[in-house]
């Protein structure tokens, strides 16, 4: 099959489609966006990004990693990932054991 007539395909059911979901009509179908979403949808399932670079035949992983980017899970992941510890308003008073643990440690410090 070639690419016109996977397109002409693609454009019959995207016809069909909208006329039964017609949150469909207006959008643009292609087929490097069915690969798109195959792409996102199998680096979900899989987590593994180099499975995806085989299957869609990339030979650089670099290529592929352009899939992180679009996966909004992967991008909540990234940000959760970083984000600080939450921390409690005002100021800070240490527990007597600790200041009992530095004193002594102060106090049996070489001078």
């Amino acid at each position: 099959m070639t690419r016109a007539g996977f397109e002409y395909i693609l454009e019959k059911h995207a016809k069909a489609a909208a006329a039964r979901c017609p949150t469909l009509s207006g959008r643009t179908l292609s087929p490097h966006l069915l690969r798109d979403s195959c792409a996102v949808l199998m680096l979900q399932a899989t987590r593994d990004i180099r499975k995806v670079a085989l299957w869609l035949g990339h030979a650089d992983i670099r290529t592929t990693e352009v899939y992180l980017r679009m996966d909004p899970s992967e991008k909540l992941e990234a940000v959760e990932a970083v984000l600080p510890p939450a921390l409690r308003r005002g100021r800070f008073k240490a527990p007597d054991a600790l200041i009992a643990s530095l004193m002594a440690d102060v106090r049996t410090a070489p001078t």
